[in-house]
């Protein structure tokens, strides 16, 4: 039986914002924003990630983090804490810190759709640029996903290459940032931020669909870099892990992706 949609005003940005059923998936919630779908989580099975975009960050963690050790994670952008709650069975006793500008969307999401009992979950409200500097002063992580902006209409401070350097000093020495990007073709605001990271980080590789690189279709690409190269092996396992198909650029291929 299908319930009745959870509605909660979100004032920041001045929309409704809606969690309800998936029918297609017994225990599953989708979280939208406005009119759009913004994140799935499966109440039942929290490991199991819907969406591609996070499913690929999911996988490219698996297979650059194979051990199971637990994890310190810093998520920009809440979103439903899908990652969180996936991270709370790949990666047990992980510790995560959720950062949303939108204080009602936290509240609205931890009261619709509790968290795991083992996700061990502190949310901030504040902005995802600031709180680097404010509240999580000094803090590193092992994992830094952002998750915040869509094209050329994200907000400017958060995708400048100084904010990239410091998102790289929020991160422990063997850490990983991963961002997702949506784009509309060309992805000329995707280039951005691939020459943004890599003025800081000492490798970037950009992973989605094949049809993606064509540059003749919108979606997202997920954005990884690290201050350590991953060797051949682990990209060719990131580009296998999915979701299929994939397509992983870095290096030369990425440079040559980028130039007009």
């Amino acid at each position: 039986m299908t319930r009745k949609p959870a509605k909660r005003w979100l004032g920041f940005i001045q929309e409704h914002a809606t969690i309800y059923d998936d029918d297609l998936i017994p225990g599953s919630k989708i979280l939208a924003i406005g009119d759009a779908p913004q994140s799935h989580v499966n109440l039942s099975h929290p490991e199991e990630v819907f969406y591609e975009y996070l499913a690929r960050i999911a996988n490219h963690l698996k297979v650059l983090r194979p051990e199971k050790h637990p994890l310190k994670m810093l998520h920009l952008g809440a979103g439903a804490l899908t990652l969180a709650r996936w991270a709370s069975v790949v990666y047990p006793s992980s510790i995560h810190v959720a950062v949303d500008i939108e204080r009602e969307l936290l509240d609205f999401v931890l009261t619709h759709l509790p968290l795991p009992d083992d996700c061990h979950l502190s949310p901030i409200v504040a902005d995802a640029r600031s709180v680097l500097a404010e509240q999580l002063a000094g803090e590193k992580f092992d994992v830094i996903v952002l998750d915040i902006f869509s094209g050329p209409e994200a907000p400017e401070h958060l995708t400048m290459a100084d904010y990239y350097a410091e998102l790289k000093n929020t991160l422990a020495n063997d850490g990983l940032l991963f961002v997702n990007i949506g784009d509309d073709p060309p992805l000329n605001f995707t280039c951005t931020q691939v020459e943004a990271a890599n003025s800081s980080f000492e490798f970037v590789m950009l992973s989605s669909s094949p049809e993606m690189f064509t540059k003749r279709f919108p979606g997202n690409l997920i954005l990884t870099a690290s201050r350590q190269h991953f060797s051949e092996d682990q990209i060719l396992q990131c580009q296998a892990a999915g979701p299929y198909p994939s397509e992983v650029l870095h290096s030369m291929d990425l440079d040559g992706f980028c130039k007009p």
